[in-house]
């Protein structure tokens, strides 16, 4: 699992590229965590877009990022949620508490 940062004006993407499954998920979490306390956003967005495949623990890691950034008191959104990533977030019914994105593909 690669992950790519941008922070800028008070706003920080994290593009997660790969699949995030069990093997990646505590490394992703760690990333999102560091750089939240490093950059201290105000709004936060994972873009999903590069995410080929994820199970379970994909939706572990995005509860822990809402969790985070309530703590910062900032928002997260979900973006660029393909097709099997958004079957997955559904089934759990995860957009009734984060904001998710579907690709426009």
């Amino acid at each position: 699992m690669r992950i790519e940062e941008c922070f800028g004006v008070g706003k920080l993407t994290l593009s997660l590229h790969g699949e995030l499954d069990h093997h990646a998920a505590g490394h992703v979490s760690r990333e999102i965590e560091r750089a939240a306390d490093e950059h201290l956003p105000v709004s936060c967005v994972l873009d999903l877009s590069g995410v080929s495949f994820m199970d379970s623990s994909g939706i572990a890691v995005i509860i822990k990022a809402r969790r985070r950034a309530d703590e910062l008191g900032a928002s997260l959104r979900v973006v660029g949620v393909g097709r099997q990533p958004g079957r997955v977030l559904a089934a759990a019914g995860i957009g009734r508490i984060i904001d998710i994105e579907a690709s426009r593909e």
